[in-house]
């Protein structure tokens, strides 16, 4: 996507009223034009602003409302951040307004699926394209999901949106393809992603974005056994996946703290940049099985 470096962050602004990790803080626009700057100043190479929550059980957000809540914070923060920015939205006539206001990226949960004005708009802006894979939606998403090999599914779901963007007009260069973690998946689906990122984003055949932070799988997998995490002691395990998923085919990490993540792209480039000295270090572990629930 033109003006992004890759690997890169994008920072996450949420002008919502229940969004599961930070809902109601941002709802303000003057908070949240503010929350965004902090983020750019951390170093975010684009910000992604939504005014829908798409938390598991989540209901639509009517696109009057959602327009009214982030047009104003991305019509200030597309003029003040000195970044690129995105609209979280599944609805063509939100990003068409976002677009004018000076968004540059549409972030589609959907894949175009939800909207059939979504691809033709997002061509014939000549704007950046994220699409995401989910099975269900949010109100039903994280109700017993199930996959027979949710990498390969995952994958190839991409790899036929990439091609139904293609028709529409928009060219591989402004597209990112998301696996959609925590978007109809279990823990046990979220890791296999990860763990096998890089046979996504081949099957993707573009760049791929990936959101970890604060998810369920994260609390899970990183607390004691029958005791997730909160969602606000999240940032370390969600940093952990970062790293991963950025060593492992990740493009862009999609995040609420900005600032560990881009110290991480920081350090990861520099050690890319690096003579390795021991290519195949000996692997002197094994990761326990975890449980398979939806999270």
């Amino acid at each position: 996507m033109r003006g992004i470096e890759l690997p890169a962050v994008m920072g996450i602004v949420n002008v919502t009223p229940d969004s599961f990790s930070d809902g109601g803080r941002f709802l303000d626009p003057g908070r949240a034009v503010e929350h965004g700057l902090e983020l750019a100043a951390a170093g975010a190479a684009v910000l992604d602003v939504g005014g829908e929550s798409t938390r598991p059980g989540s209901q639509p957000v009517p696109a009057d409302e959602q327009r009214r809540r982030v047009v104003p914070v991305i019509r200030r923060l597309a003029a003040e951040a000195g970044v690129p920015v995105s609209v979280d939205t599944a609805d063509a006539s939100v990003a068409a307004a976002a677009l004018e206001a000076g968004a540059t990226v549409v972030n589609d949960i959907t894949a175009g699926r939800g909207d059939p004005a979504m691809l033709p708009l997002v061509a014939e802006a000549g704007a950046g394209y994220v699409f995401m894979h989910m099975q269900g939606t949010p109100a039903t998403m994280q109700v017993d999901p199930r996959y027979d090999d949710v990498v390969a599914e995952v994958g190839a779901f991409l790899a036929g949106r990439r091609e139904a963007a293609g028709e529409a007009g928009i060219p591989d260069g402004e597209l990112m393809a998301d696996p959609g973690l925590g978007f109809g998946k279990t823990v046990a689906h979220n890791l296999a992603l990860l763990a096998r990122l890089g046979d996504v984003a081949r099957a993707a055949g573009v760049p791929v974005l990936v959101g970890p932070s604060r998810k369920g799988f994260i609390g899970v997998a990183g607390g004691a056994p029958g005791a997730p995490l909160p969602v606000e002691q999240r940032e370390d395990g969600t940093l952990a996946a970062v790293v991963w998923a950025l060593d492992h085919g990740a493009s862009i990490v999609r995040v609420h703290d900005v600032a560990p993540a881009v110290e991480a792209v920081r350090v990861l480039r520099a050690m890319a940049a690096a003579t390795p000295t021991d290519p195949d270090p000996p692997v002197s572990w094994r990761p326990p099985a975890l449980e398979t629930r939806a999270s």
